[in-house]
């Protein structure tokens, strides 16, 4: 992917090489935790551990001064930061073409685990978005894991895919899908919440492919090999496959995210046509159609 031509947005906070400031979470700010679409699919019960220990062991606010970012950090810093400049210049010409504007949304890095406005979350969760504070949370550490379960490849394309699915959620917030989705779970036993949990995901995969289909017309920066790479990503992280490879079975009715095959599907569907006007059908389709 060529991210270097981009424009670095201003919304990146990078509080790594800092200690971690936590706070006890109560009982909403875990439930919100908890709700968050967690990108890799957690075991809700191991989050619970997760969440746990970082209260137990972030019982105190002091930090530690920070210090001079690695190369490694600046350049993950700069690559964060140039690809939410390319959302923010994707999404806000979009709104401006429906007549609304765009608020785009911040972007914290940071390592080992942070304070939200969702409550305090540790890096073993993946990249989460926020919509009580408007903040997509990155530890670009997740971005080793995942290469290594793509074989070991570079793939800054597939990386972009990640952030752009988080600023789908920042988009589903902004345009009220995210709070419809909300509504339904608090009144829905877990089995029917969680299908529509799936759909906001899958809707979020969807505006990931949007996102990269004009912001390849607009900044050309997709590169051969870079589709797939993005492909073999969304398939990597499907429910089925991580509950397969974690617990040696499938439990389609605990599903959150969608299998990789409907992730594949929807981001790809995106990423061809870059209709927005299909955002309304994949929460309107039948389940098993999706």
């Amino acid at each position: 992917m060529d991210w270097e031509k981009g424009q670095e947005s201003e919304n990146v906070e990078d509080r790594r090489g800092m200690g971690p400031t936590t706070i006890a979470v109560g009982g909403v700010g875990t439930l919100i935790v908890l709700l968050i679409g967690l990108f890799l699919g957690v075991d809700p019960q191991k989050l619970n551990q997760l969440i746990g220990n970082a209260q137990v062991q972030g019982g105190g606010n002091a930090q530690v001064p920070q210090r001079a970012p690695t190369a490694e950090e600046d350049r993950s810093r700069r690559f964060a930061a140039k690809i939410l400049g390319f959302t923010e210049e994707v999404w806000g010409e979009q709104f401006r073409r429906a007549g609304k504007t765009y608020a785009p949304p911040h972007m914290v890095l940071f390592t080992e685990e942070v304070q939200t406005g969702c409550g305090n979350a540790p890096s073993a969760v993946g990249p989460f978005y926020c919509p009580a504070d408007r903040t997509v949370y990155l530890d670009p550490t997740f971005f080793d894991e995942l290469q290594q379960r793509l074989g070991g490849s570079k793939a800054d394309f597939s990386n972009a895919y990640v952030i752009a699915h988080e600023v789908g959620h920042h988009v589903q917030n902004l345009l009220g899908y995210s709070r419809l989705v909300e509504e339904k779970r608090q009144r829905l036993p877990r089995a029917e919440s969680n299908k529509w949990s799936v759909r906001l995901e899958l809707q979020a995969d969807y505006l990931a492919g949007v996102w990269a289909y004009y912001g390849q017309k607009k900044f050309n920066f997709i590169e051969p090999g870079d589709i797939e790479t993005a492909i073999r990503s969304a398939n990597a992280i499907g429910d089925d496959r991580l509950q397969r490879r974690s617990r040696g079975f499938v439990s389609p009715e605990n599903y959150t995210h969608g299998t990789s095959a409907q992730r594949v599907k929807w981001f790809t569907r995106g990423l061809r046509s870059g209709d927005l006007g299909n955002l309304k059908q994949i929460f309107e389709v039948p389940y098993n159609e999706l």
